[in-house]
């Protein structure tokens, strides 16, 4: 009794103090000179901490929440058990990436190329040659005696393959050039002591970045859907559409990039790196998707696709095919209709959306209830049964059971779909609070 006394005592001083101010404030490193006093002050490892705020990002809030159907399994398929999962906060995207978002990707990744094939580069500190950005600014590909310095080079298309004559870049040449350390390999105990080397995959993205616009066709046989072909992610009206055409491979370079451009941004101010923008696991998407409403099936709530207005609530296939009752034929600009508590809009309909999960029936049986997360990245000469990858929300073709938070499907990795996009997710901690008794506000 005597020493629980003690506990209880020993519990209320570090709450008065903590309450106070005085605990709590040894997390101030210095990254300069310390003091010769032989005391121990600690070293931060970079410049003092600034958090950024991701535009266009919205944070979800840890929680807890039962993943799984909120409905009946009509097809008996049993892949997706409801059970409680836990979930550590992060940053997702407002709205599924644009087709305005999406080409500042394809034009870095022009541009960088163009910047060699031109011969604008300048050796670094490091004795590298990199990209001279400071005279790429300055130039513009559209001019004709820049096109015609590339046209001497594999950049652009061969006589052959020009339509009129007309001297174009050729998109196979988009290839965007970076290297993978795999996390998840080198934690492995057998790995321990091992090179690092032997995680690294040089070129982890060996293909075309650029959208393939053809799916508009191929997906719909017997269909009239050049104009979306030919404009879709060209012209500026659909310029805050989402991205379509990307596959599950193209989604994570573009990931990638990001990450190696917000990186390198804070790199020259010297500020501390950031964690990665990668796509949301099943679970993630899942969770962010239902916007605290735990065993709701739809994010805004059950059990309708109408509200109490008789409007329906998403971009999908109403009825048997009545595609523009909803208000759009094929996609609809990213931020259409009313967003999820959370900030999130179209998480159900618009676009079928990609997660960095891979589609396994018995997945639910061996995941762990916290941040449950199965990743597969598959090889070309793997299987196809392994480049299944878990695709949620439903799409602007898909009828209203596609379109359940629960609901799960696939599609393979390397394949390209007029109705899939995707949003990126970044793990950073909640900004922080400003003034005093202001409310942590939604970033939009």
């Amino acid at each position: 009794m005597k020493n629980l006394y003690y506990s209880l005592i020993a519990v209320f001083c570090v709450a008065v103090l903590s309450s106070c101010g005085i605990l709590g404030k040894k997390d101030k490193g210095k990254g300069g000179t310390l003091p010769n006093d032989g005391q121990l002050h600690g070293v931060a490892p970079a410049s003092k901490y600034t958090l950024p705020r991701p535009p266009g990002m919205v944070y979800v809030p840890q929680g807890t929440f039962h993943m799984g159907p909120s409905d009946e399994d009509p097809a008996y398929s049993f892949s997706a058990r409801n059970r409680s999962i836990s979930i550590s906060g992060f940053w997702m995207d407002a709205t599924e990436i644009t087709n305005n978002e999406y080409r500042q990707f394809v034009n870095w990744v022009r541009d960088s190329i163009a910047a060699r094939r031109l011969s604008y580069v300048k050796t670094g500190p490091d004795g590298e040659e990199h990209v001279d950005w400071a005279k790429m600014k300055t130039t513009k590909l559209s001019d004709p005696k820049v096109i015609e310095q590339l046209a001497g080079t594999d950049f652009i298309l061969p006589p052959e393959d020009r339509l009129n004559g007309k001297k174009e870049i050729d998109p196979s040449k988009l290839v965007y050039y970076s290297d993978v350390f795999d996390l998840k390999e080198a934690a492995q105990r057998k790995n321990a002591g091992v090179a690092r080397s032997k995680f690294i995959t040089k070129n982890a993205f060996p293909y075309s970045i650029a959208p393939d616009t053809l799916c508009w066709i191929r997906d719909f046989a017997y269909s009239y859907n050049e104009p979306m072909t030919k404009r879709y992610f060209s012209h500026p009206a659909f310029g805050n559409y989402p991205v379509v055409g990307v596959s599950w491979k193209q989604a994570t370079a573009f990931c990638d990039w990001r990450t190696h451009l917000l990186n390198a941004y804070l790199d020259s101010k010297k500020r501390a790196q950031e964690s990665d923008f990668r796509l949301p696991t099943e679970a993630q998407w899942e969770y962010a998707a239902r916007g605290g409403r735990s065993q709701s099936m739809f994010p805004w709530g059950n059990y309708y696709l109408r509200n109490k207005k008789g409007c329906l609530m998403a971009n999908f296939k109403p009825g048997r095919g009545n595609y523009p009752e909803d208000g759009g034929f094929y996609t609809v600009r990213a931020d259409s209709y009313w967003p999820n508590d959370y900030g999130l809009y179209c998480m159900s309909g618009n676009v079928a959306e990609w997660t960095s999960s891979i589609y396994y029936e018995g997945r639910n049986n061996f995941q762990h209830d916290m941040n449950p997360d199965v990743r597969w990245n598959a090889k070309d000469d793997d299987p196809p049964l392994m480049k299944r990858k878990i695709i949620r929300g439903g799409s602007w073709k898909d009828v209203g059971y596609y379109l359940q938070t629960g609901t799960s499907t696939y599609e393979y990795q390397d394949s390209t779909k007029s109705y899939i996009g995707f949003r990126c997710v970044i793990d950073l901690p909640a900004a922080p609070l400003k003034g005093k008794g202001s409310k942590e506000k939604k970033s939009k």
